[in-house]
């Protein structure tokens, strides 16, 4: 657990507040870590969040190392926009480490609902083929697959056609959290199309991996 909070983020203060006892229990009964881990994922949280606010800015920073060959700020754009839950406009330590819960200690079905808030940007509780693309793109841009944005954009799209075709099933031009919940476990072609290392290379690190 240490390795993985470290490499998130780096430690510039040796005094960082405490998260209180009353915090402590809550986050203990509604994410997957125990009370030392929660402490080490909030002192390190607090050390590059002093005021208990992550930015998109510091978001960008801290998980952008991760994509040193590609172009990573849209795609990290649209993370931000998952873990901050409420759109505010900021993450707190709580939205952070209830991202963080679900993509790397829940089960099948909590992060394959994760997943779908990601693809469902305009938060309205389906994927359009655009908002598919949109991510898709974003993907490929993100391990600098291709040369320009056009190649990236055309292949993407091949793929989202694809994807369409599988998960679309009432034909409705918009796939549901049932549908895309659904066609992840039982088709193994959207499997590998979501979770390949075409498309989420490492993602067990980033919090996106969900299988």
């Amino acid at each position: 657990m240490g390795t993985a909070s470290s490499l998130l983020f780096k430690s510039r203060r040796k005094n960082v507040s405490k998260l209180s006892k009353k915090e402590l229990q809550e986050l203990k009964s509604t994410t997957h870590f125990e009370a030392k881990q929660l402490r080490k994922w909030h002192r390190d949280f607090v050390q590059d969040c002093p005021d208990g606010h992550m930015s998109k800015e510091v978001f960008r920073s801290i998980y952008g190392q991760f994509y040193p060959t590609g172009n990573a700020s849209r795609f990290v754009d649209y993370m931000f926009n998952v873990f901050d839950a409420n759109k505010d406009g900021v993450v707190t330590f709580k939205e952070f480490i209830s991202a963080i819960s679900v993509t790397t200690h829940g089960s099948i079905d909590e992060k394959l609902n994760w997943a779908f808030k990601l693809y469902d940007l305009n938060n309205d509780g389906f994927v359009s083929h655009n908002e598919m693309l949109d991510i898709v793109t974003a993907i490929y841009r993100l391990h600098g697959r291709f040369s320009n944005s056009i190649d990236a954009r055309d292949a993407a799209e091949r793929r989202v056609n694809q994807l369409f075709v599988k998960l679309d099933k009432d034909r409705d031009g918009k796939i549901s959290c049932k549908e895309f919940c659904s066609g992840f476990k039982n088709d193994s072609f959207i499997v590998r199309a979501l979770v390949s290392d075409d498309l989420t290379e490492g993602t067990s690190q980033r919090t996106t991996h969900v299988t």
